[in-house]
Protein backbone atom coordinates (compact mmCIF):
# COMPACT_ATOMS: atom_id res chain seq x y z
CA UNK A 1 0.00 0.00 0.00
CA UNK A 2 1.63 3.00 -1.25
CA UNK A 3 -0.39 6.44 -1.08
CA UNK A 4 0.32 9.58 -0.24
CA UNK A 5 -1.94 11.22 2.53
CA UNK A 6 -2.64 15.10 2.00
CA UNK A 7 -3.34 17.36 4.72
CA UNK A 8 -7.31 17.78 4.56
CA UNK A 9 -6.98 13.42 4.87
CA UNK A 10 -4.52 13.47 7.56
CA UNK A 11 -7.31 16.01 9.33
CA UNK A 12 -10.21 14.19 8.71
CA UNK A 13 -8.23 10.51 10.16
CA UNK A 14 -7.08 12.92 13.04
CA UNK A 15 -10.72 13.82 13.40
CA UNK A 16 -11.84 10.19 13.14
CA UNK A 17 -9.03 9.16 16.22
CA UNK A 18 -10.40 12.16 18.23
CA UNK A 19 -14.21 11.27 17.80
CA UNK A 20 -14.17 7.38 17.49
CA UNK A 21 -10.81 6.16 19.26
CA UNK A 22 -10.48 4.11 16.12
CA UNK A 23 -7.69 4.22 13.63
CA UNK A 24 -8.02 4.93 9.64
CA UNK A 25 -5.20 3.66 7.78
CA UNK A 26 -6.37 5.75 5.11
CA UNK A 27 -9.32 8.44 3.85
CA UNK A 28 -10.52 9.39 0.42
CA UNK A 29 -12.20 12.77 -0.06
CA UNK A 30 -14.83 12.03 -2.83
CA UNK A 31 -16.42 15.20 -4.16
CA UNK A 32 -18.08 13.65 -6.66
CA UNK A 33 -20.35 11.68 -4.43
CA UNK A 34 -19.61 14.27 -1.35
CA UNK A 35 -18.40 12.06 0.93
CA UNK A 36 -15.22 10.71 3.11
CA UNK A 37 -14.62 7.39 2.89
CA UNK A 38 -12.36 5.86 5.08
CA UNK A 39 -10.27 2.60 5.55
CA UNK A 40 -10.33 1.72 9.28
CA UNK A 41 -7.82 -0.92 10.41
CA UNK A 42 -8.96 -4.48 10.80
CA UNK A 43 -10.57 -5.01 14.04
CA UNK A 44 -11.63 -1.17 14.86
CA UNK A 45 -14.67 -1.10 12.63
CA UNK A 46 -17.33 -1.65 15.48
CA UNK A 47 -15.49 1.24 17.59
CA UNK A 48 -15.54 3.62 14.85
CA UNK A 49 -18.95 3.16 13.54
CA UNK A 50 -20.11 3.00 17.34
CA UNK A 51 -22.97 2.26 19.08
CA UNK A 52 -26.12 1.96 16.24
CA UNK A 53 -23.97 4.10 14.56
CA UNK A 54 -23.87 6.89 16.66
CA UNK A 55 -19.85 7.76 15.76
CA UNK A 56 -20.81 7.62 12.11
CA UNK A 57 -23.60 10.66 12.76
CA UNK A 58 -21.59 12.50 14.78
CA UNK A 59 -18.88 12.47 12.14
CA UNK A 60 -21.25 13.59 9.63
CA UNK A 61 -22.45 16.34 11.67
CA UNK A 62 -19.05 17.95 12.57
CA UNK A 63 -17.50 17.05 9.12
CA UNK A 64 -20.80 17.45 6.91
CA UNK A 65 -20.22 15.13 4.53
CA UNK A 66 -21.46 11.81 4.52
CA UNK A 67 -19.02 8.95 5.99
CA UNK A 68 -18.69 5.79 4.58
CA UNK A 69 -16.07 3.30 6.28
CA UNK A 70 -14.58 0.30 5.03
CA UNK A 71 -12.79 -2.01 7.11
CA UNK A 72 -9.05 -3.20 5.82
CA UNK A 73 -8.37 -6.52 4.93
CA UNK A 74 -5.62 -8.96 5.33
CA UNK A 75 -5.92 -9.48 1.36
CA UNK A 76 -6.91 -7.34 -1.64
CA UNK A 77 -10.13 -10.70 -1.96
CA UNK A 78 -10.89 -9.74 2.26
CA UNK A 79 -10.27 -6.21 1.13
CA UNK A 80 -13.13 -6.18 -1.24
CA UNK A 81 -15.50 -8.18 0.59
CA UNK A 82 -15.17 -5.84 3.11
CA UNK A 83 -15.64 -2.71 0.41
CA UNK A 84 -18.73 -4.28 -0.86
CA UNK A 85 -20.26 -5.60 2.08
CA UNK A 86 -23.30 -7.13 3.07
CA UNK A 87 -22.91 -8.38 -0.58
CA UNK A 88 -21.67 -11.43 -1.08
CA UNK A 89 -18.57 -12.00 -3.40
CA UNK A 90 -17.77 -15.05 -4.74
CA UNK A 91 -14.32 -14.11 -6.06
CA UNK A 92 -12.34 -11.41 -8.01
CA UNK A 93 -10.78 -11.88 -11.11
CA UNK A 94 -8.29 -10.52 -13.74
CA UNK A 95 -9.64 -9.97 -16.90
CA UNK A 96 -6.42 -11.51 -18.72
CA UNK A 97 -7.29 -8.42 -21.89
CA UNK A 98 -7.64 -5.78 -19.52
CA UNK A 99 -5.54 -6.37 -16.58
CA UNK A 100 -8.30 -5.28 -14.81
CA UNK A 101 -10.69 -6.90 -12.20
CA UNK A 102 -13.99 -8.32 -12.28
CA UNK A 103 -15.89 -8.53 -8.92
CA UNK A 104 -18.46 -11.38 -9.06
CA UNK A 105 -20.95 -11.27 -6.45
CA UNK A 106 -23.37 -14.25 -5.68
CA UNK A 107 -26.84 -12.76 -6.48
CA UNK A 108 -28.29 -10.49 -9.55
CA UNK A 109 -30.56 -9.11 -7.15
CA UNK A 110 -28.02 -7.52 -5.40
CA UNK A 111 -26.59 -6.01 -8.23
CA UNK A 112 -28.02 -2.77 -7.95
CA UNK A 113 -26.98 -2.59 -4.51
CA UNK A 114 -23.53 -3.16 -5.53
CA UNK A 115 -23.00 -0.54 -8.21
CA UNK A 116 -24.90 1.54 -6.10
CA UNK A 117 -27.04 4.85 -7.13
CA UNK A 118 -25.66 6.73 -9.79
CA UNK A 119 -22.62 4.17 -9.43
CA UNK A 120 -21.41 5.33 -5.72
CA UNK A 121 -20.84 1.82 -4.75
CA UNK A 122 -18.47 0.47 -7.82
CA UNK A 123 -16.81 4.08 -7.90
CA UNK A 124 -16.25 3.50 -3.94
CA UNK A 125 -14.58 -0.03 -4.51
CA UNK A 126 -12.79 1.69 -7.86
CA UNK A 127 -11.13 4.37 -5.38
CA UNK A 128 -10.20 2.56 -2.73
CA UNK A 129 -7.99 -0.83 -4.74
CA UNK A 130 -7.04 1.86 -7.17
CA UNK A 131 -5.62 3.71 -4.09
CA UNK A 132 -4.55 0.82 -1.70
CA UNK A 133 -3.63 -1.95 -4.15
CA UNK A 134 -2.70 0.22 -7.37
CA UNK A 135 -5.85 -2.29 -8.80
CA UNK A 136 -8.58 -0.99 -11.59
CA UNK A 137 -11.38 -2.91 -10.79
CA UNK A 138 -13.35 -2.88 -14.24
CA UNK A 139 -16.93 -3.99 -13.23
CA UNK A 140 -18.99 -6.02 -10.82
CA UNK A 141 -21.04 -8.85 -12.60
CA UNK A 142 -23.39 -11.34 -10.69
CA UNK A 143 -22.87 -14.95 -11.13
CA UNK A 144 -25.58 -16.52 -9.56
CA UNK A 145 -29.89 -16.48 -9.93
Amino acid sequence: MHNVIGFKERRYIEELRILTKSIAIDCIVDDEFDRIIYVVKKGDMGLAIGKNGENIRRMQRVLGKRIEMVEAGESFDEFVRNAIRPIEVLKTEVDSDSEKIRIVIKKRVDLGIAIGRGGCNVEKVRLLCRRLYNAEVSNIVAEGE
